[in-house]
């Protein structure tokens, strides 16, 4: 018998184990067990009850009716058209390549087809699916296991078929007579058909299962026990068999997560982190009387909260999210300066040198004399803002070194330089990061460790569109969140519109012209590519499909906008391969008024502020991300005047990109989007590096959709941990975590 503790090389032999180690890292039973299928193959009994959703993979098994190869009416070849006959109804099946296959999928076969459904007509159909023979069980014999000398596949399919050739593999025919067929992720070298060979052996093997969860919390979540869903979920009989073994796991990654975080949230309480309550007449007071305005209600209050967490002796680790232009940099402002009056440096980090030098230049500006310690003039409570950018002079940047090692800075600004190892701190106390988006939690970990031995510095993270890694650590409770929901007075909402290029030439010529309407009046205009030309990529581009139509570059649109279409505009261009200087300088044109059109890339996403811009076109729409658009159009409007984002695309309308611009344009709530973001690109790996949306670590939990068991499990969580933080009285449940989260996740969770 075998626990879910025990090796595989025991019970499948090291050949088997090793391969498994190699492909997915299973090394143990538990490993094995929670690899759990991606889907189901059926006999197609289900299909009976509704016709299955546009765009939904499906895996069924039915005979071969009818195959005949027919010409294509609209352009010249052929194609394979076959009638499937299932349990319930016949489905429809196209091949395009004819000469491949009919050899192969002909009348009376049987066969399990796997591919994406498409409708024609009110009518659905599989084009080109992935297929498996099934060879056909000898009569009379008792012995499931057939040995066959080849068996046909192709497509996400063809593995098992592969799997079916190796020596001394045979077929065995219950599985295809089961009602649901487990299919799991799987590797050329480690095949769907392999994994269920080996999850089938080691379920016989398996002794019972003991459960971590107390009976009351399965009661009241009306669970089943951990034995049964691990064995349900690889042998479902039902679909109410998948439902049920799914809600029992999706809780048990919830619990792991949270069980985690909650830790994670004991041991934070019991760091030491530099304390900094105000200090009545210091700097930070000195800062906001001179404010020519007045703050919000909502900077108030968010203030406040950052201030009371800055008094404290445990370190800060709060969220700062607001929409664009409601004034988180100086609520983070205030929050520095307080830090500065209490003896210790900040740290800003920005993710480019343009927004680092725009806010290096506004911080200055906001500061007056407050910012020139050490000058004639300067305010006696002054300190100095030192810029810190990898591409400025060696004298520059040996300059700022020497401000920042002598404390002289009280505050740093920076880009990804302030992670060297070259650059020491004098006392850092607090570290904020703009756009932590565009940041890895590693290269953050870096900078907080910085601080003095023994303390840990407060952390202020700023965003106006929370990402998808953001909002999934924020519905899992990970952060203190402030939210800045109020504009200042005066700043009207942005306007947006999307514009169908190939189907509308006329809009975009309209869009032009809209520009010129501006400039007659004296304001400015951003044009934004997705790229800068000759064939590279825009910086930071964040396009989700690489199968798009070409794009314009920046330095295609500048010479047709500078040459033909605006020659009697002052047109500029600003991209991430010019020379430092040269990026400053045309900064400050713009800032100036001296540029009419900025022609740009994504240089511009964030931070940076020039009133007098009214309007956006954005061009190639499609090939920028939720959180990119609402960021940039959030650097017109910031003025008195309204503010217009128009949205370029060759997208058709009715395509989902095109979509993906419609509900960009139709609000601009930032927090809308950002769960519209997170539809999109899912969650991320939530405790890895990647932060893409690529890779998940989650296997049955969604953020978006299974909030209620996420709350769920914090509420257990935090009961648990508040008598056991470190579960030393609950070995089921700290062993429940490890077999979730690897080592390397847990210890990266506990940096962020």
């Amino acid at each position: 018998m075998a626990t879910l503790a025990d090796r595989l090389d025991h019970l499948l032999g090291h050949k088997t184990a090793d391969a498994l180690d190699t492909a997915f890292d299973i090394r143990t039973v538990e490993d094995l067990l929670r690899h759990y299928p991606h889907r189901y193959a059926s006999q197609g009994r289900e299909l009976a009850e509704k016709d299955p959703p546009e765009g939904e993979h499906i895996t069924i098994i039915a005979r071969v009716t009818s195959a005949a190869v027919v010409k294509m009416k609209n352009r010249p070849g052929s194609m394979l058209k076959v009638v499937l006959a299932t349990d319930t109804q016949n489905v429809d099946v196209t091949f395009f390549s004819p000469q491949k296959v009919k050899h192969v999928i002909k009348p009376g076969v049987r066969a399990m087809f796997s591919g994406t459904v498409k409708y024609f007509r009110s009518k659905w159909s599989l084009t080109h699916p992935s297929y498996l023979i099934l060879p056909e069980p000898r009569a009379g014999s008792e012995d499931p296991v057939v040995n066959v000398g080849r068996i046909r596949g192709a497509g996400d399919l063809a593995g098992i078929a592969r799997a079916a050739q190796e020596p001394g593999a045979g077929v065995d025919m219950s599985v295809f007579e089961r009602a649901l067929i487990p299919l799991y992720p799987a590797t050329r070298e480690v095949e769907s058909w392999t994994i269920m060979k080996c999850v089938r052996q080691v379920l016989d093997q398996l002794d019972h299962v003991d459960d971590p969860l107390p009976e009351r919390i399965r009661q009241e979540r009306s669970l089943i026990g951990l034995d049964e869903a691990l064995r349900l979920v690889h042998l479902p009989d039902t679909r109410e068999d998948i439902e049920n073994a799914h809600d029992r796991l999706r809780f048990d990654e919830a619990a792991a997560l949270q069980l985690v975080l909650a830790r994670r949230r004991h041991d934070n309480a019991e760091r030491a982190a530099p304390e900094c309550p105000p200090a009545p007449g210091g700097i930070a007071d000195e800062f906001e009387r001179r404010l020519p305005f007045q703050l919000t209600d909502g900077q108030h209050a968010v203030a406040e909260e950052i201030s009371a967490d800055l008094s404290r002796p445990h370190p800060m680790s709060r969220l700062l999210q607001g929409e664009v232009g409601s004034g988180k940099t100086i609520v983070a402002l205030r929050a520095m300066l307080q830090v500065v009056d209490a003896g210790y440096q900040c740290a800003l980090l920005a993710p480019t040198e343009v927004l680092a030098t725009q806010h290096a230049r506004s911080l200055r500006a906001m500061l007056g004399s407050l910012a020139t310690a050490g000058e004639l003039g300067a305010d006696e409570k002054a300190t100095r803002v030192a810029l810190l950018t990898g591409s400025m002079p060696v004298a520059a940047k040996r300059a700022a070194l020497l401000e920042v090692v002598s404390g002289d800075a009280g505050i740093v600004i920076g880009t990804h330089a302030l992670i060297q190892d070259n650059v020491e701190f004098f006392n850092l106390g607090m570290v904020v990061v703009d756009e932590q988006h565009r940041f890895g939690v590693e290269q953050r970990d870096r900078l907080r460790s910085r601080a003095r031995e023994g303390l840990s510095p407060h952390l202020l993270v700023m965003t106006a569109t929370p990402i998808p890694r953001t909002i999934a650590m924020t519905v899992l409770g990970d952060l203190d969140v402030s939210t800045l929901r109020q504009l200042p007075k005066g700043r009207s909402p942005i306007k947006s519109s999307v514009v169908p290029a190939s189907q509308k030439p006329q809009w975009v010529a309209r869009a032009w012209e809209r520009i010129r309407e501006d400039v007659a009046e004296g304001r400015q205009a951003y044009v934004v590519c997705s790229r800068i030309g000759d064939g590279e990529k825009g910086d930071g581009e964040d396009s989700l499909d690489d199968k798009q139509p070409d794009t314009k570059s920046a330095v295609e649109v500048f010479e047709e906008l500078s040459g033909t279409i605006m020659p009697d505009l002052r047109v500029g261009l600003l991209h991430g391969r010019l020379p430092t200087d040269e990026k400053d300088a045309v900064m400050r044109d713009f800032t100036a008024g001296d540029i009419d059109v900025l022609v740009c890339t994504t240089v511009v996403e964030v931070g940076v502020d020039v009133p007098n811009a009214t309007i956006m076109v954005i061009v190639d729409a499609d090939r920028f991300g939720v959180s990119q658009l609402h960021q940039l159009r959030g650097r017109v409007g910031r003025g008195a005047h309204q503010g217009l984002c128009i949205l370029v695309t060759e997208m058709n309308p009715g395509a989902p990109a095109f979509g993906r611009l419609q509900n960009v344009a139709s609000t601009n709530d930032g927090f809308e989007l950002a769960q519209l973001d997170l539809a999109t690109r899912r969650e991320g790996d939530i405790l890895g590096a990647a932060q893409s949306g690529t890779t998940s670590t989650l296997r049955l939990l969604s953020l978006l959709g299974h909030e209620d068991v996420i709350a769920a499990a914090a509420d257990f969580a935090r009961s648990v941990t508040a008598d056991d933080p470190r579960l030393e009285n609950h070995p089921g449940l700290s062993a429940m975590v490890t077999s979730a989260l690897d080592a390397d996740r847990i210890q990266f969770l506990e940096k962020t």
